[in-house]
């Protein structure tokens, strides 16, 4: 499906010599708006009430899936957990959460336009939610964009210790199967790098991307359609990396 963007963005470089990280206001939510914004290293950050806002952060915060190697504790607390996960079985639910205020904040970047805007983009298969269940409970997940080999993280939550970063532990498995060089995290913060985030300067992460996100991709749209036990993960030939998607070896 070709992207039909009515707005040109500019390039960070030359509105941003300085790094501040805002590169233009205005434009709108459509779904191919935000493809032509990603695609180009941008993405929109604003409270609700104000213009749209679209930043590229210098440095830029990354994570390297095959690099990825989680804490000794959290292996074992995912394999003694009874904890289940699926991808893309409850996006709504997964932004709605992540939408939340936090007790840290008492407001949210995630608006109602912002859930309808990435809502389509779930519709047309480039926006995925990871979800963490205990039981029939959802207790922690996390959602982004997959443009070409370039995944870029949005938001994460959790209602139980740790379920935030067992969604991000599935999220590297996948991503590190699929052969993707790194995971876009936008900023660094502590708990991004407590995980093994790191940073790129921006001109290094536009030059990647603009390569990656013209990329083929595997389909991720048949990944995981039953809950599957997390601990099925940690296990060699857990995942199977094929031309068109991904899939997990039975228990």
């Amino acid at each position: 499906m070709p992207i039909l963007c009515h707005y040109h963005f500019p390039d960070p470089a030359a509105v941003d010599p300085h790094g501040d990280g805002l590169i233009a206001v205005g434009a709108d939510l459509a779904a191919d708006t935000l493809l032509c914004a990603y695609r180009q290293g941008l993405f929109p950050w604003f409270n609700e009430g104000e213009p749209i806002a679209w930043w590229s952060p210098e440095p830029r915060c990354i994570i390297e899936p095959s690099q990825f190697e989680p804490s000794k504790f959290l292996v074992r607390r995912i394999k003694n957990s009874h904890w289940t996960f699926t991808v893309n079985q409850a996006f709504s639910q997964v932004i709605g959460a992540c939408a939340e205020a936090r007790a840290y904040a008492n407001d949210t970047w995630i608006s109602p336009a912002m859930i309808d805007a990435y809502t389509a983009l779930h519709q047309r298969g480039i926006a995925h939610s990871i979800e963490v269940w205990q039981q029939d409970t959802l207790i922690g997940g996390l959602y982004g964009l997959k443009i070409g080999q370039a995944f870029f993280g949005e938001s994460m939550f959790h209602r139980c210790t740790d379920a935030s970063k067992a969604a991000f532990f599935v999220l590297m498995r996948l991503c590190a199967k699929s052969h993707f060089d790194w995971v876009d995290c936008q900023l660094p913060n502590p708990h991004l790098m407590s995980l093994g985030a790191t940073t790129m300067t921006r001109q290094n992460f536009l030059s990647s991307l603009n390569q990656k996100v013209n990329e083929a991709t595997c389909d991720w749209s048949r990944l995981c359609q039953s809950s599957q036990r997390l601990v099925a993960l940690l296990q060699d030939g857990a995942l199977i990396y094929e031309p068109h998607y991904l899939s997990f070896s039975p228990l």
